[in-house]
């Protein structure tokens, strides 16, 4: 009787750091059922999304273009089903919070051991949740300090407008970034001024830096 080969698992990595490429890589290497896909921003990670259909894809939320949020977002809305998981170095509860609310099936700490790391993607590979132990635990206990975290207060949209201003981009640049109007931004940028209790566009900055948005 002819043994049935399982296919392999296809991964695609989504990180401008080659260090944690490198390291992704290397955790699997001794592991033939693994294949390895790369991208370094938004833009080139959506391509490869769509065009390598991966299994799991692993994204890093501070991307150079727009932030893995986004990058999240524009896949999802090509395949719901998508599964993934997202790398930070931040652990704010906030942000674990609103990743799984966006539709994140992991989130993972890049301060986490590897082990980690390679317990998330089997578990979501094989159609489960994950969140490392810290985090998880940092998010049962953190539930004031969730609420209060000005991340909790916006939409993915505004998340990501703000971040976006708070790296010093202009309005124009923002919404060139997120392909909407000017005007979609500007307006965005006055209701975030009046949900963040900002009196001008640096406190807008100042807010985006605190929240570890930038």
């Amino acid at each position: 009787m002819q043994d049935i080969v399982k296919p392999a698992t296809r991964i695609l990595i989504v990180d401008d750091h080659p260090v944690v490429v490198f390291g992704c890589r290397s955790l699997f290497a001794s592991d033939h059922s693994v294949r390895i896909d790369e991208a370094s921003d938004a833009k080139s990670g959506h391509r490869a999304f769509v065009s390598k259909r991966p299994d799991v894809t692993l994204i890093d939320i501070s991307l150079p273009d727009v932030s893995g949020f986004e990058l999240m977002r524009r896949i999802r809305k090509d395949d719901p089903d998508a599964k993934i998981i997202m790398l930070s170095t931040n652990d704010d509860p906030a942000f674990v919070v609103r990743a799984v609310e966006m539709g994140a099936q992991g989130y993972v700490s890049k301060a986490d051991d590897t082990k980690i790391l390679v317990k998330a993607v089997r578990k979501v590979a094989a159609g489960d949740n994950f969140i490392s132990p810290q985090l998880a635990e940092a998010v049962t206990f953190s539930g004031a300090a969730i609420k209060a975290n000005p991340a909790s207060q916006m939409t993915s949209r505004e998340l990501e407008i703000l971040r976006l201003l708070g790296r010093g981009d202009k309005i124009v640049e923002v919404a060139e970034a997120l392909g909407i109007s000017y005007k979609t931004v500007a307006n965005t940028t006055s209701l975030l001024k009046q949900k963040l209790g900002a009196k001008n566009h640096s406190d807008l900055i100042r807010i985006a830096v605190a929240i570890g948005m930038n």
